[in-house]
């Protein structure tokens, strides 16, 4: 019976019965002891599995999704174009994100006996990530350039808060294998395709538990938080509630705002046509919550429906759905405002920058899978000091924002793609602004 529900629905399910169990524990003053001791586990599982699986997924769609470049001279013009768009867009989904959640401090409604409960759950992290905090205190301006590069493959590796190295070495190896007896790589390269398919039908099995883990993790959060005072539980909806909508609303600030300036800035399409044109694609996405299952949607869509050249759709929207995750990397922004925020850490501006820099690194890595985003969460929390098991707060309305997001990033790719091609000469001369320093010839 289940399998005939979409995981997404099963998912709603199990968040909604999750916090009714919890509820009625509370209203009737039945002990919590069973839901902590037999129920908590099962989100507990769910958790660790994604984190079984964050370096190997890292490790091998970036590694594919840079030797799948094919050439190197591409990044000169085309490739130039594409990746800068996509990280400039990066940026700045993650700069909005945190502007949001640092004007509207969803966690900051928390009353202080809430956050201390939160913060004794999660503190055997914490313990060990503030004496982290103090040495880097310690440390030069150019250490985190340091930390960067790993002494050792493999113990990086074996630490996910050590994922940026993972990253490092995936790219360089990514580089090499564009330079080398092209066989030779290709031997390689099928290696880590395979572990990449391999990888990702793993994620399909951790879904697959997703809707129990989500039921477990929201009825323990709720009998472990609230204890005796259902008030607390109402607090913690509100807040998550507030988080929802703050994340919603900074999506859709993105695709209206950002993508159609990018739209009027290269191409005399607009807006309007350009989101009728893709719509299937983006109710796909939002149905599968895949980018990487819907780019063959998307690429007809973007070549039959708008016009662009196979050349440029068949380059920038597969490395789009590897590097490029708008939505994915302002979700992060603001989760990791919010856990911090509920947990009662307040993070400095440092802190917050080096959330840009690894959500914008991490979004490079993230599969256009199910659940991605949430495997790049934990290294984004534990990069800035967080407890990673702080993803709990944030786990129920999870899969429904992986929806939204996963709209803003195939809306995403087929913007760029479309504001290249324009640059490139590759759409219909009607659609094509001449007027602007990246177009070929532009000043003839």
């Amino acid at each position: 019976m289940l399998k005939k529900i979409p995981l997404h629905t099963q998912i709603i399910i199990g968040l909604v019965l999750g916090l009714i169990f919890g509820l009625v524990i509370i209203q009737f003053g039945i002990s919590p002891n069973f839901t902590v001791d037999y129920i908590k586990p099962i989100g507990t599982i769910f958790i660790n599995a994604l984190k079984m699986i964050a370096v190997p997924l890292v490790l091998a769609s970036l590694i594919v999704g840079v030797a799948n470049l094919g050439d190197i001279s591409k990044l000169s013009r085309i490739g130039g174009k594409t990746i800068l768009a996509y990280l400039v867009t990066t940026v700045i989904a993650i700069t909005i994100g945190l502007l949001l959640v640092n004007f509207f401090e969803p966690g900051e409604q928390l009353p202080q006996e809430t956050r201390d409960k939160l913060m004794a759950q999660f503190d055997d992290q914490a313990g060990s990530k503030a004496s982290s905090a103090a040495a880097i205190q310690n440390q030069g301006p150019l250490q985190p350039l340091v930390d960067i590069v790993p002494e050792n493959l493999f113990a990086a590796a074996s630490n996910n808060g050590s994922m940026l190295q993972v990253v490092f070495f995936a790219i360089i190896a990514g580089i090499a294998l564009l330079q080398i007896d092209k066989g030779k790589a290709q031997t390689f390269i099928g290696f880590f395709d395979s572990l990449n398919d391999v990888i990702i039908k793993i994620v399909e099995y951790i879904m697959m538990i997703a809707p129990y883990g989500v039921f477990a993790l929201m009825a323990s959060l709720i009998v472990e938080i609230a204890g005796e005072n259902p008030d607390s539980a109402v607090e913690l909806l509100l807040a998550l509630l507030k988080y929802t909508l703050v994340v919603i609303s900074g999506l859709f600030i993105i695709v209206a705002g950002v993508y159609s300036i990018l739209l009027k800035s290269f191409t005399k399409i607009s807006f309007k046509d350009f989101i009728k044109s893709i719509r299937p694609a983006m109710l796909l996405g939002f149905s599968t919550s895949s980018s990487s299952a819907t780019l063959p949607v998307t690429m007809k869509l973007v070549e039959d429906e708008i016009g662009v050249s196979e050349e440029v759709s068949s380059f920038v929207l597969p490395l789009g759905a590897t590097i490029n995750m708008n939505g994915t990397s302002l979700y992060q922004a603001v989760a990791a405002v919010f856990i911090a925020q509920a947990l009662g850490m307040d993070l400095t501006i440092s802190q917050q920058l080096t959330i840009v820099l690894t959500a914008t690194l991490a979004a490079i890595g993230s599969a256009g899978v199910p659940g991605a985003g949430l495997i790049m969460l934990i290294i984004v929390l534990e990069a800035i000091g967080v407890p990673g098991a702080g993803v709990a707060l944030i786990i129920a309305p999870d899969r429904i924002l992986d929806m939204f997001r996963t709209v803003v990033n195939i809306t995403g790719d087929a913007a760029v793609c479309v504001a290249v091609a324009s640059t490139e000469g590759e759409l219909p001369s009607g659609l094509i602004r001449e007027s602007n320093p990246f177009t070929p010839n532009a000043e003839e």
